[in-house]
């Protein structure tokens, strides 16, 4: 007799791990309370991509249109973008459907109200499980703010609701999302604030951080500055802030909230978790309950939807008896402006450095004259051997190069291994032929 297995959500972690177990010829029920895609497809991703495109257009236009090679730059209406992008989502949501079904998993529909062991209570109705998955995702982190709750206060889920482009927007926070909705307004015409409580993308290579605040040039950055409260009553009108000792006012018609995320296990019970509600697992996605596993935002370790989708794969291998971990070394990221600033590993003292700025090609030429800037590239290398360590690179495709890089570094790769290394001409991205530079460098050496 076949085994039961439940997985609650139907985001990228829950669907992968309910596909890869009914291929496997397991008999799954997967429950989604809307759409499948999670949120990566309905407010996180998706969206940045559908807004950075319409964004990176814009900015590049109105830079030709002032250099005089176009006329007429065009201008973003806000309507036509979210109608597009809802339009668009319900196009993938059906994909997603029709191969969730190929691969043979039940999805039902309905609100999951507990989460207790093996026990789910969907619509009222118990259900029993030889195996569960939990994948509920994550929501947004709402601070405890006075008039946070005023109209004209968004988050990524109800920005689609946004009917003009605010003239005057604050954004709070200082991270990923927020430098991303900071330069995609500010490309629409928005006078952004970025409100960031400690400093911006505290997280990051200095070299990407540099990189960031010249795409944000006209972003007002309010660093090391607390949101006291959001003021207007039947509107948002302003923003009170307190930086040091000093507090003032932003005059704001709009709020966008990208403080980060809060794991969604409010109805979770039965297994181990942390303060915040993220559930605590083992590098085989195992809760504190052996039948039951956790994948993705829930388990609060790193919002990714790669990695989430890993985790799924990881949890069900498990289920399926096999011994699989899930390895967090050399996991790229990346964020999205007018290039990709994407990177995979950490600074590293001892190390050898090569940088150098990226090179003019497509997606890059028109940026010389207009920021004199293309970006860069910078590879980090262990002195004894030319090992790969780290790789920096703001670019047009940055993420696929730090994609691949990881790999790179995964598989021990040397820098020497790239001093015959040709790359395609032309190309705006730097990092293969760096790779080449350095290790002649050192064959000099």
């Amino acid at each position: 007799m076949k085994a039961m297995i439940t997985v609650v959500g139907g985001g990228p972690a829950g669907r992968i791990a309910a596909m890869h177990l009914a291929s496997a010829g397991e008999e799954v029920r997967l429950i989604e309370r809307d759409q499948l895609g999670g949120q990566c497809l309905h407010s996180g991703c998706m969206l940045v991509c559908a807004l950075n495109d319409v964004a990176r257009i814009i900015r590049s236009a109105k830079g030709l249109e002032e250099m005089g090679v176009i006329m007429n730059a065009p201008r973003v209406q806000i309507p036509g973008i979210f109608e597009g992008v809802v339009q668009v989502q319900r196009t993938i949501e059906q994909v997603l459907d029709n191969e969730t079904a190929t691969a043979g998993v039940t999805v039902l529909k309905g609100e999951v109200t507990a989460i207790d062991g093996l026990q789910v209570t969907l619509e009222g109705t118990v259900l029993d499980s030889d195996a569960v998955i939990i994948a509920t995702g994550s929501r947004p982190l709402i601070p405890d703010i006075e008039g946070i709750t005023t109209p004209g206060v968004y988050t990524p889920q109800t920005l689609v609701q946004m009917e003009t482009v605010p003239e005057k927007l604050v954004i709070l926070g200082g991270g990923i999302s927020s430098v991303e909705m900071a330069y995609i307004f500010a490309a629409f015409g928005s006078e952004v604030h970025l409100c960031a409580r400690s400093t911006l993308l505290k997280t990051l290579h200095p070299h990407l951080v540099a990189e960031a605040r010249k795409e944000l040039a006209g972003v007002h950055i309010h660093e090391q500055t607390a949101v006291i409260s959001v003021n207007g009553g039947d509107r948002v009108r302003s923003v009170t802030v307190k930086a040091g000792s000093d507090e003032y006012d932003i005059a704001a018609d709009a709020v966008l909230i990208t403080a980060g995320l809060v794991p969604n296990t409010g109805m979770v019970t039965g297994v181990l978790k942390r303060a915040d509600g993220a559930i605590i697992v083992d590098d085989h996605m195992r809760t504190s309950n052996p039948s039951v596993y956790a994948c993705g935002d829930v388990n609060g370790r790193l919002n990714l939807t790669p990695v989430a989708r890993r985790e799924g794969i990881v949890a069900a291998e498990n289920i399926l008896g096999k011994d699989t971990t899930m390895d967090y070394r050399t996991i790229p990221h990346s964020l999205a402006l007018g290039y990709e600033l994407a990177w995979v590993g950490e600074p590293e003292e001892g190390q050898q450095r090569f940088r150098i700025p990226g090179p003019a090609g497509p997606g890059s030429f028109w940026s010389v004259p207009r920021q004199g800037a293309t970006g860069f590239a910078e590879v980090q290398v262990r002195p004894d051997d030319g090992a790969i360590t780290g790789i920096w690179t703001a670019a047009p495709s940055g993420a696929a190069i730090a994609a691949y890089s990881a790999q790179l570094i995964r598989d021990g790769q040397k820098v020497a291994d790239f001093e015959q290394f040709i790359e395609v001409h032309p190309v705006a991205d730097g990092v293969y032929g760096l790779l080449k530079y350095a290790a002649v460098q050192r064959s000099r050496r």
